[in-house]
């Protein structure tokens, strides 16, 4: 007997597979095209330095010490990325891959939304909460093939197509920025670019590019 489900990501109907082998169903009732691994593989990701030196030191106070006092230094490297590049589109709206509800509960506050308020403030834009994440465990502390399989976001459906920029802060793997650029674009979105303060050396080998 085969049953057959209706994604809650996509709203497509697809028959669920008996045995994940690879584990990378990030829900039953997502389908295999919206599972994190499986999501925008050749999807570009900007960020506006590596992760080290003091820029590392920057975000590790913002993440565990709460200085958020940091945000704004932040938030100026990434619009001077965003500034310095003649091919970026212009946006319509800024928003943020959310943090896991353990994590936010944990600071206070999700560190990638004070980044999205600032930029947005700095380049004149509105920023708004457009996507919501599952009930994944956090991508800190998670190992690479791990944080491969990443998150599962979910986005409102959007009244007009927008063009969008997502911000986060550290990229790794690339999977939790192209998870909500996946969930944007099923919401209809015209145009959806990522963009993270820093990325870790080893993702340099991934589609990601530091400006």
């Amino acid at each position: 007997m085969f049953s057959a489900l209706r994604c809650s990501l996509c709203r497509k109907i697809f028959r669920p597979s008996c045995v994940d082998p690879a584990g990378s169903m990030g829900s039953p009732r997502t389908c295999p095209s919206c599972t994190p691994s499986s999501v925008g593989a050749d999807r570009l990701i900007r960020a506006s330095t590596e992760l080290r030196g003091e820029t590392q030191d920057l975000i590790r106070g913002l993440k565990y010490r709460n200085q958020r006092n940091v945000v704004a230094d932040l938030a100026d490297r990434l619009v001077s990325s965003i500034l310095a590049d003649p091919h970026a589109p212009t946006f319509e709206l800024v928003t943020w891959a959310p943090t896991s509800m353990v994590r936010q509960r944990q600071r206070g506050y999700d560190q990638s939304e004070l980044l999205a308020k600032a930029v947005a403030g700095r380049l004149g834009l509105r920023c708004r909460r457009l996507l919501y994440r599952d009930r994944s465990a956090p991508q800190t502390g998670r190992n690479r093939q791990e944080r491969l399989n990443g998150p599962v976001f979910r986005a409102r459906p959007m009244r007009r197509p927008y063009r969008v920029l997502v911000i986060d802060d550290v990229v790794t793997t690339g999977s939790t920025l192209r998870a909500a650029a996946h969930a944007l674009d099923l919401a209809g979105a015209k145009e959806v670019c990522l963009l993270a303060v820093a990325a870790t050396p080893r993702d340099r080998s991934t589609n990601s590019r530091v400006a």
